[in-house]
């Protein structure tokens, strides 16, 4: 059996918020391509509404989702009724994801070893949100802050924290 490293990878604004009518509120290139090149042939675990708000399973990644409703089914994925049947499919993965939205974060954030955060510095209305980071339990590893400019200019930062 691999010895695997629990990851939540998520972006969140300055008032943690994740989305909006299961949409994100930004779009940020750069962090898109971060996301697909940190979970590219890994499995990724997420939420129902989560994987809905996908136009389809995520390409080169075992998708696991997680959903209280038995009847539940999808073509491609792996379907489970808990977070913890869910980690049990990734044995063989030395890296899982754990990729959204807020309340599967919620039940992942004190079991994971790694948080893969980019931080939008720039407040948002939204309805899903990220949990703060037990800081307690986690240390900043590693840090990049970049700008974007779109409508607007968004200043992000790339925020990697290892379990203490």
């Amino acid at each position: 059996m691999i010895k695997n490293e629990l990851t939540i990878i998520a972006a969140a604004s300055s008032n943690n918020i994740i989305g909006l009518d299961n949409k994100l509120v930004w779009n940020i290139p750069r962090d898109l391509k971060r996301f697909k090149a940190l979970t590219q042939g890994h499995s990724v675990i997420m939420g129902r509404k989560t994987f809905e708000s996908l136009p389809n399973p995520l390409p080169n990644r075992t998708n696991i989702i997680v959903t209280r409703n038995a009847e539940y089914h999808h073509d491609g994925v792996i379907v489970c009724k808990s977070i913890e049947d869910a980690i049990s499919h990734c044995k063989n993965d030395s890296q899982p994801f754990v990729i959204g939205g807020g309340e599967i974060y919620s039940q992942t954030i004190n079991i994971v070893d790694k948080i893969e955060l980019t931080r939008i510095y720039k407040d948002y209305q939204g309805d899903a949100y990220f949990p703060d980071i037990p800081l307690d339990k986690f240390k900043l590893v590693g840090e990049e802050t970049y700008e974007f400019k779109d409508n607007e200019e968004i200043k992000y930062s790339f925020l990697t924290f290892i379990k203490k």
